[in-house]
């Protein structure tokens, strides 16, 4: 499919500060290696190649600031990495830190644009999928890659008894990367970060809760999924060797 290229300028923000303590391994998860090459360098080298993303904000430990620098950007060639950031102690003090950067240092015009805020330890997005999510944040203002779910979910009262089942042609899980205008996202996370709340766990999640616009889910893949565990990662060699 030929790709339309937008007008308005798009930032991806890669968040790669996590700790990554569920991996039991001393080297924080995004670093640790598929086939050679670190989990990270997946989904910046969709980036860097995909003609939709301008630029990058890596955002990272203030620890791995300079492996980072020298073992990601300058080994790998990643040009398009336009800032090197210091994360924060949760992901939505990480991403309030991108869109910082994003309002402060950089051009009017990545202002006016789209931002592209991505989990660094998802290594298997595609460009189909950063076409698909840019179509609709042109017509929808926010939207989220995500899947619907395979297994029927349950809700539990606080005693973990069942208490509801909804359907389950309504539930998506929830993948990045989640896609806005930069203007509503930075309004959003203002708006959070005043507020004292401390419970956002992912981006959509607060333009619900601090702006009126509707977020648009898109179908990402289920092969689009977030390294946690070493089972996850066991997974993640097995689709890098397809």
């Amino acid at each position: 499919m030929k790709v339309r290229r937008t007008r308005k300028r798009c930032t991806a923000i890669v968040l790669a500060a996590g700790q990554g303590r569920r991996m039991g391994e001393k080297i924080q998860k995004q670093y640790l290696e598929i086939q050679g090459k670190p989990i990270l360098y997946y989904s910046l080298q969709i980036m860097q190649s995909s003609p939709l993303i301008d630029q990058i904000i890596l955002v990272t430990g203030a620890e791995q600031l300079s492996y980072c620098r020298k073992e990601i950007i300058d080994k790998y060639g990643f040009t398009k990495i336009c800032r090197l950031v210091e994360g924060g102690a949760e992901r939505y003090l990480s991403v309030w830190n991108g869109l910082e950067t994003i309002q402060n240092e950089l051009e009017a015009d990545d202002r006016e644009g789209y931002v592209f805020i991505h989990d660094g330890v998802r290594p298997f997005i595609s460009e189909e999928m950063l076409e698909r999510a840019l179509m609709a944040v042109e017509e929808y203002r926010a939207c989220v890659i995500a899947m619907p779910v395979k297994d029927t979910i349950k809700i539990a009262d606080e005693n973990g008894f069942v208490y509801h089942t909804p359907n389950r042609k309504m539930v998506w899980a929830i993948q990045t990367p989640q896609v806005f205008e930069f203007a509503l996202a930075y309004q959003g996370y203002k708006a959070l970060i005043e507020s004292g709340r401390t419970d956002a766990t992912d981006d959509s999640m607060i333009i619900e809760t601090f702006t009126d616009v509707k977020v648009k889910l898109i179908k990402g893949a289920y092969e689009n999924i977030k390294i946690t565990t070493p089972d996850d990662l066991k997974i993640a060699e097995a689709f890098a060797q397809e």
